[in-house]
């Protein structure tokens, strides 16, 4: 079959479910957790356009234009504040909003406990996009919103914008689109989300509002989780052992796509813009946030010059990009065992992620050790 029905473990971008004029496609959680395609073979006709847009399925699309890169802040101290970094991604999205443009960004949905791209209409729904969301995100009900004759500023995980750029290439379309990504460390697995949640939903019950990055501590000390629910709410930062981005950042339930086959780390990307936290020595002493700005088009560096309401400070891609991943994510050595588990819908408490934290630790003592060998042999 011509279609995308033998992808499996892929980004899960969603891009082909929206392609697909037949409505045949959808995207499911697998049993891992992970957003993927699933076919309705008995209304597919082999026309391959899934395939053609799937950016899991094809090299990525990267322009000639020479990146310029510049370190950056809104100069609202609200939206700085509220923002992850620096908030430049909140203010490009706002220019394009008043410029006309359907404006699709994502936010977090509690009810649903999940991440879902949307069409902002305004500047007050825009504001629900603000701040980090570090889980997969569902795009499929927007993107099939958007008008292809229409201006239209996207925002998106790397993968999701290099398929979308593919399709709006198709549609011959690419020149009314903004394509913003970001430096992307990978999605966990839905499953750990939900299994986070579960342990802290006695302290909070339902929750109304979830951020990943708050900054009442300080930008750099910012990998903080806040939980606030109808009985209360739950504040942990990551200095403080939180939970999620143990899970996170140490691999445990990284998708394998992102760990095997990401094709966006660092000066790679099919976008008109790149953001993210801008890392290093330079503003190693700022509390508020600086957002990293690389224009990888004409258009999107066009658009760049138009910040107006930002401080936008010209620089170099190596100390924009100072601290950001060169290569995937490596998974903890016990993640098969834990996605085993969590496959079979075990909640696990959190005595148990500490214990395969302190398991995973002592794993890797030997391996330490064998180093430090070879390194005073070859001495």
């Amino acid at each position: 079959m011509n279609n995308v029905s033998s992808i499996h473990d892929c980004f899960g971008c969603g891009v082909c479910a929206a392609a697909c004029s037949k409505k045949c496609i959808r995207i499911a959680w697998n049993k891992q957790g992970f957003y993927e395609p699933v076919v309705h073979l008995d209304d597919c006709i082999d026309c391959g356009i899934c395939l053609k847009v799937c950016s899991f399925n094809n090299e990525t699309l990267h322009e000639t234009y020479s990146p310029k890169s510049y370190e950056a802040w809104s100069n609202d101290e609200n939206i700085r504040h509220t923002a992850s970094s620096g908030g430049v991604g909140f203010e490009l999205a706002r220019i394009c909003m008043k410029g006309g443009a359907q404006t699709v960004v994502v936010k977090y949905v509690p009810n649903k406990k999940c991440a879902e791209h949307y069409v902002a209409v305004d500047e007050k729904s825009l504001m629900t996009s603000m701040g980090s969301k570090y889980i997969q995100s569902y795009t499929v009900d927007a993107l099939r919103q958007i008008d292809f004759k229409h201006k239209v500023f996207f925002s998106g995980t790397p993968c999701q914008v290099a398929s979308l750029r593919r399709w709006i290439r198709m549609r011959k379309a690419e020149d009314r689109f903004i394509l913003v990504d970001f430096f992307c460390h990978g999605v966990p697995s839905a499953l750990a989300w939900k299994n986070y949640l579960a342990i802290h939903e006695s302290e909070t019950g339902k929750l109304h509002r979830v951020s990943w990055r708050d900054k009442d501590t300080a930008w750099h000390d910012s990998w903080a989780m806040l939980l606030q629910g109808e009985k209360g709410t739950v504040h942990v930062r990551r200095s403080e052992g939180d939970l999620f981005y143990s899970i996170f950042l140490g691999g445990w339930c990284m998708n394998p796509a992102c760990r095997k086959q990401c094709k966006f780390k660092y000066d790679k990307s099919s976008a008109d813009i790149r953001i993210g936290d801008l890392w290093g020595n330079k503003y190693k002493s700022d509390t508020e946030g600086v957002s990293a700005l690389v224009a990888f088009t004409k258009k999107g560096q066009e658009l760049i010059s138009t910040l107006q309401r930002c401080t936008v400070i010209p620089s170099t891609f190596d100390v924009v990009a100072q601290g950001q991943m060169k290569e995937n994510a490596k998974g903890a050595w016990l993640s098969p065992l834990v996605m085993w588990q969590l496959s079979r819908q075990k909640k696990l408490s959190l005595k148990e992620w500490k214990m395969y934290n302190r398991m995973e630790f002592y794993a890797h003592i030997p391996l330490l050790l064998l180093r430090k060998i070879l390194q005073m042999i070859k001495r």
